[in-house]
């Protein structure tokens, strides 16, 4: 399908955004997320690209692996939610959850390295805990922002406890804080963080270490890991996205305020 500014859908190495590159390199594909005039923040195609490219990955023998990285200072911000985007080669409105590329990249058949360049929260965040091995540049700062935006990230509130506890969980969510890429690191949520002028070679070098394990062995360790994560409650995150909160804090997001939930005396002339 093709729509103006050549917006089409994927079809070999193409994602079906000029936002994602994917770029073979020896055994391993690169999928570089990089659209700056927006700060990375990840159309509807462009999550779709990525669940695309990790499918293009696990069908191609000649590929081993998956790595993930942005451009700039910025990995993966999270969702663009000016909606309204040049790639936009369908009405993906009814695909819901399904467009999204988390349970994608959980179940991927082949490794998926994530090399977080920078801001790194949101659905970026989300990104990196599904790939299997994060590492991180000393630069990157996380953070799980959607309870600001009137979302009630149900997948959030679902994995986070099983990788870092719920008191950890409840600091992060409630008060939409951002850690540094030490404190990610001490906390659980990245495994290794490098010098940034090292980080594509580090990641890269993870991701070879990956491929050396057996495929299914690794699978059935995948698939008991998963497990231990478990499944969210669908429905009620799709309600929340229907939701009156969001409708607000997409608003207030749009036009650079608090939300009206917001005690009075809290409020300020900024995103939160």
């Amino acid at each position: 399908m093709t729509t103006g500014d050549g917006a089409r859908a994927p079809y070999g190495d193409w994602t079906g955004t000029p936002y994602l590159s994917l770029v073979r390199q020896g055994p391993f594909a690169t999928l570089t997320v990089d659209r700056p005039d927006s700060r990375n923040a990840m159309t509807n195609a462009m999550y779709y690209g990525v669940r695309y490219a990790s499918s293009v990955v696990d069908d191609d023998p000649d590929l081993a692996g998956l790595l993930i990285t942005g451009t700039g200072d910025v990995f993966i911000p999270g969702g663009d939610l000016g909606r309204a985007t040049p790639d936009s080669w369908m009405d993906f409105s009814h695909l819901g959850a399904s467009l999204l590329p988390f349970d994608t990249l959980r179940q991927s058949l082949k490794p998926v390295v994530t090399a977080v360049n920078g801001i790194c929260q949101g659905g970026g965040l989300m990104i990196a805990l599904c790939s299997d091995v994060s590492v991180v540049s000393e630069r990157a700062t996380f953070r799980v922002p959607e309870l600001l935006r009137g979302i009630a990230d149900l997948y959030y509130a679902q994995m986070l406890p099983a990788v870092i506890g719920p008191v950890r969980t409840r600091d992060l969510m409630l008060t939409g804080r951002v850690l540094t890429a030490h404190e990610a690191m001490d906390w659980g949520l990245v495994s290794r963080v490098v010098p940034h002028a090292d980080l594509m070679d580090a990641a890269t070098e993870a991701l070879e270490q990956c491929c050396q394990s057996a495929p299914d062995a690794r699978l059935q360790m995948k698939r008991a890991l998963d497990a231990h994560v478990g499944l969210y409650d669908r429905m009620g995150m799709a309600a929340s996205l229907r939701g009156p909160e969001f409708v607000e804090g997409f608003a207030a997001f749009k036009e650079r305020r608090s939300p009206n939930w917001v005690p009075e005396a809290l409020r300020t002339d900024a995103r939160l």
